[in-house]
């Protein structure tokens, strides 16, 4: 049996069709988190979502969509989000964000003979607080030891950094990001799970046709440059080397 797992699609469509088509002929789709924000496809992404995802969670940008709080996001990105924001809330229906609204925090279910636990973000934090990448297996075990219940497979996503660890007789999977990718490879990311074993995936996709409905927008230059270079060179601009 195959799963999809894909987290923090950002409305970038073009993307997640590029990971649909690349992914193939699946059994089911899990998602992460992160539906909205940052792109500008939301009721498109959210339409999928809910014809696809047959498990889902909400992420801190879901939360702020659909509520109108604020998604914790760091500084870098603090204009990118405020101006994407009003976008997407301007492009999704009613409907739209009480799906996002009422998406769990957490979710657990079994498929091909195996318990899958799925958060956004932490065990102890599933909506806003980052897991640093650099965690050595002993600091991630005891961060997963806060999950509420044993589960042969652990699905993460928030950081948009792919990986897949072993801990004991638990996986450890973060997909990366469909629509915003940030460890250094603008394509999108994904990741299978087949009877038993876990991959991660890149895929191209048009990213001049994410970047082209972004700019029909009405964005600002500011905003456009911004998520111009974290599309098209896939970094983080917390890490990028001032000019």
């Amino acid at each position: 049996m195959r799963l999809l797992i894909v987290s923090d699609i950002h409305s970038n469509f073009a993307a997640l069709q590029a990971v649909a088509e690349n992914a193939g002929e699946v059994d089911a789709v899990a998602f992460a988190g992160d539906a909205v924000d940052y792109g500008p496809r939301p009721a498109e992404c959210i339409a999928w979502l809910r014809r696809h995802a047959k498990w889902a969670v909400r992420g801190n940008h879901d939360e702020a969509l659909a509520n109108d709080t604020d998604c914790r996001c760091s500084e870098a990105y603090r204009e990118l989000f405020v101006a994407t924001r009003a976008m997407n809330q301007e492009r999704v229906s009613p409907a739209d964000r009480s799906y996002l609204a009422a998406l769990p925090l957490t979710t657990f279910f079994n498929f091909g003979g195996k318990r899958f636990g799925m958060i956004h973000a932490a065990p102890d934090d599933p909506m806003y607080r980052y897991l640093p990448p650099g965690l050595s297996n002993s600091e991630l075990r005891v961060e997963m030891e806060n999950f509420p219940t044993m589960a042969d497979v652990i699905i993460l996503g928030h950081t948009h950094l792919p990986f897949v660890r072993r801990l004991n007789d638990s996986q450890v999977v973060n997909p990366g990001s469909v629509g915003q990718p940030k460890h250094g490879d603008p394509r999108a990311a994904y990741a299978i799970w087949e009877d038993g074993v876990i991959t991660l995936h890149r895929v191209a996709y048009p990213v001049e046709q994410t970047m082209q409905e972004l700019q029909a927008t009405g964005l600002n230059v500011k905003v456009l440059v911004g998520l111009s270079y974290i599309l098209c060179t896939g970094g983080d601009p917390e890490t990028a080397v001032p000019p």
